[in-house]
Order: structure tokens, then sequence, then C-alpha cells
């Protein structure tokens, strides 16, 4: 039965991968090493956001409010360094760029499975992971920018998103595997005298998926010097950082002082709401659905696995299919389907009967899933149906903006204009964080038999989604007016 229904997705699968390699057949070796670390860094990424709530409450012993608080104002702090530091990849390089990010994951990956002191923890394990992923943040999209021609820029960003979320899925898929093999709290000696718990290990495990890229990473040619800064071949760590320095304010500078990048800042501000509902997805999503469904639910395939799993095939057919229609009008149809689909989680559950009783519904709900307790297919299909809609509104609206934000970067700024444009999200997720904790403990507290009210956490993330069609809707006008060799 499951290779009934996943063999005609490879096939095309396969398909979709080779349409990419062939039109991106020419590009330089670099543009490959690129891609293959991002997917390894996306798979890392996944697994471990998936355990960081549950890692923080199971192990740490910090409630719903103090662990969603403490993520939440750990991705902004993230946020704020992608801000400070997102220049330096225009000032040392992008292969510069990726040795110093990756290491800092390396550090922080490996502190996380060896430690669960609250101190140790954040300075060793989620600071260095937040500088990491700040610096390696904006370097695909500019070696995208940098390493692809413009006729074929376009099938760059493609695969980038679908390697984006092969990697996704993957890390999903892990999350669940290594919960279901090892149990949501065990505990296994690794060491003699050292006992990590199952989270731990999934934290172990993407320290040992990270390893090959900083391997990779050396395989890399130095970079050309571009129009605005001439090759800098220096380390961050080294005696000229003060160069380094001055270069990355004065480029951040040049681009404060530019009316289009405050409108296109804007923009991004407008679609925070919706975007924020991947931050539940990735945070709030494990403790709800271990809560309501129980533990050891498949949580990584039900979130993180059939989003990316869709994106894959839907983005290339829509963007085939709207290619002649303008951006801004994708970006407000697509947000809003997208906000709307999470209200579906209103819909009563024996609306979706039939499809339940269907061969396909049995399959994804008992192999799939592995639901076991029949009282439970119809808030999961509820919840299928609410994930399924809301990914056919991001594959028309976020692969779109992708292409829009690099494409109205100057040359030699593109890192400063991708990693600015994470302002927005330095406000959003001050927020996002407790809002996720207060959701948890207002519908789902931990140690309830039952929630009756469970669907209560989705409404509110709806209804806070919506206000970014409704901002695009009303700036449209300002937003039309930004016509810098981009449609508007």
């Amino acid at each position: 039965m499951t290779a009934l229904y996943l063999s005609p997705l490879v096939f095309i699968f396969l398909i979709i991968l080779f349409r990419y390699f062939v039109g991106l057949k020419n590009s330089p070796r670099e543009l490959w090493i690129l891609f293959a670390t991002k997917l390894i860094e996306f798979t890392a990424f996944s697994a471990s956001n998936l355990s960081f709530a549950l890692y923080l409450s199971a192990d740490c012993g910090l409630s719903d409010m103090e662990a969603g608080s403490f993520i939440g104002f750990w991705s902004v702090g993230m946020t704020l360094l992608s801000i400070l530091v997102g220049s330096i990849v225009d000032a040392i390089g992008i292969k510069n760029t990726l040795r110093i990010g990756t290491l800092f994951l390396l550090l922080g990956r490996i502190i996380l499975p060896l430690s669960n002191q609250f101190f140790i923890i954040i300075v060793l394990g989620f600071f260095p992971l937040a500088i990491g992923n700040a610096l390696l943040g904006p370097v695909l999209s500019v070696g995208i920018k940098r390493y692809t021609r413009q006729e074929s820029m376009a099938l760059g960003f493609g695969l980038f998103y679908t390697l984006m979320n092969v990697g996704w899925a993957l890390g999903g898929f892990l999350f669940d595997r290594i919960r279901s093999t090892l149990g949501e709290h065990s505990f296994y000696t690794i060491l003699p005298g050292v006992e990590i718990s199952t989270y731990q290990i999934i934290f172990l495990i993407c320290f040992v998926l990270t390893i090959p890229s900083i391997i990779l990473v050396g395989l890399m040619k130095e970079e050309e010097s571009n129009s605005e800064s001439k090759k800098l071949k220096i380390s961050i760590l080294s005696s000229e950082i003060h160069n380094v320095y001055r270069k990355t304010i004065n480029i951040a500078k040049n681009v404060f002082r530019e009316k289009e990048f405050w409108i296109y800042l804007l923009l991004l501000g407008s679609l925070v709401f919706v975007r924020l509902t991947f931050y539940h997805f990735n945070y709030t999503s494990p403790k709800y659905g271990i809560r309501v469904l129980g533990e050891g639910a498949r949580i990584g395939n039900l979130f993180g696995v059939l989003n990316p799993v869709m994106i894959i095939f839907l983005v290339p057919l829509f963007s085939e299919l709207t290619k002649k229609i303008k951006s801004y009008s994708l970006l407000i149809t697509g947000s809003l389907f997208s906000s709307l689909s999470i209200l579906t989680i209103m819909i009563p559950g024996n609306f979706y009967s039939n499809w339940i009783d269907s061969d396909f519904g049995r399959w994804i709900l008992i192999e799939w899933l592995d639901i076991q307790n029949p009282s439970q297919y119809e808030l999961v299909f509820s919840l299928l149906i609410m994930i399924f809609f809301f990914t056919i509104g991001e594959a028309i609206w976020s692969p779109r903006l992708m292409q829009f934000s690099t494409e109205i970067a100057p040359v030699g700024k593109e890192g400063s204009y991708i990693a600015l444009s994470y302002l927005p999200y330095f406000l959003g997720k001050i927020l996002a964080g407790p809002i996720s904790g207060y959701l948890l403990t207002r519908y789902t507290p931990e140690g309830q038999s039952s929630y009756p009210e469970h669907f209560m956490v989705w409404v509110w993330v709806g209804l806070i989604a919506l206000l970014s069609p409704l901002l695009l809707f009303l700036l449209k006008p300002l937003f039309l007016s930004l016509n810098r060799g981009v449609e508007s």
C-alpha cells in the first residue's frame, strides 16, 4: 500500500531534480557544494527545532511559559545577530562565512547532548547555535545570485527551495524515528558516567550530520572581488577584525539610506504574522501533539514532513501556473489562503468521515502516522487538512517573496539586504515565544487526560496570521511604487 502511494511521488521528484540539474549544469562547483551543505544544515536544524521545547521542559525543568519565552527570546537574539553580522558575507565572502558559521554550529551541537545545566547550555550551546545560524542565514541566497547567471537564477532559487524542504522533511522524519525507537523519555549511557536523554541523542546525531559540512566548505574556491569590496583574505578571528567591522558598518549605513530598502522592510513586516505560523509548527506543535495525541505520536510526520514534501511538488507547479501574475497579488492571495486554512481546525471532525473511512485515509492514519486510537482519527485528519491548505497558500506566496528579496538588492549588498530583512522578525518573535507558552498552558496544560479546548491554540495562531493579508491589502499603493528592476 505504501509503495502504491509513494512511487509516483518519488518518480515526479526525480524529474523535478533532473530539470534543475540540467538547467544549472554549467554552474560552478561552489554552487553544488553550497547546496550540499545547506541540505545537511536544514536536516539538522529541522530535527533540533522540533526537539528544543521538549528538551527544555523534560530535561532542563522549564515550564511551558519559561520554555516558550526562552525559545522566543533566543530566536529574537538569533535575528538580532543576523542583522548585525549579515553584511559580513559581503565583507569576507561566502567560503569564510560558511566555515566560521559551521564551526559555531558544531560547538553548540556537541554541548547540548552533554549537559542539561541551564547556564552551560545557554553560554556554550544555544549562543553558538545562534551565531552559527545567523552567519549562515543569508549565505545561500547570496551564493545563488553570485554563482548563477541571470537566466538560470530562477532555477537556482527553485532548487534551493526544493532542497530546503527535503531537509525539513528529513529532519521531521529523523525526529519521529529516534523518538519511536528509543522512547519519548528514555535515557541511555553513551560513555561511562555519561547518560543522555532521547532529545539529547537527537542533538548528538545533528552534530554528527554537521561534520561533513566543514569538509565540503574546505573544497570551495576563494571568491573573486566584486564592485563593492575587494577580496579580503582575512578571518573574523584575525588581527584585522577591525577592518571587517568598519566595512560591515559602512555597507549597513548605506543600505539604511535607501528608500527602497524601507519599503521592502515594510513588506516583510506585513508578512511576519503569517510567517510566524512556522514558528508554532516548530515550537508549539511538538508539545501540543504529544499532549493531545499521546507520547510517541508522530508529530514530525504531521507537522514537519507533510508541509515540506507538499512544497517540493507544489512550488514548481504554481511557479509555472502563476509566472505571469504580479508578485504582489500572489503575496496577498497566498497569505490569505494560508491564514484562513489555520481556522479550518474549527470544522467538526465528522465532516471528514468519508475520507477517514477510505483506503487512502486509513493508510495516512494507520500506516503513515501510526494512530492506534480510532477516537483520534477525526482530530488528526482535521490537523492534516489544516496543514494541507496552509501549504497550498505557502506555495503561492513564499517562493515569490524569496526571489523578490534578492532581486531588489544591489550588487555587493545582497547579504546586507537579506540580513537586515530580519528586522521585522525581531519584533514578532519577542511576542511569539510567550504566546506559544501561554497557549500551551491555557489550552493544553501538562498532566491532564483531555483537552476539550485544544483547537483554540490554532484558532489564535490563525487570527494572528490574518493580519498579514489585511496589511498587504491596505498598503498595496505603497508597495506598487517600488519598481527597482522587479515586477510589483
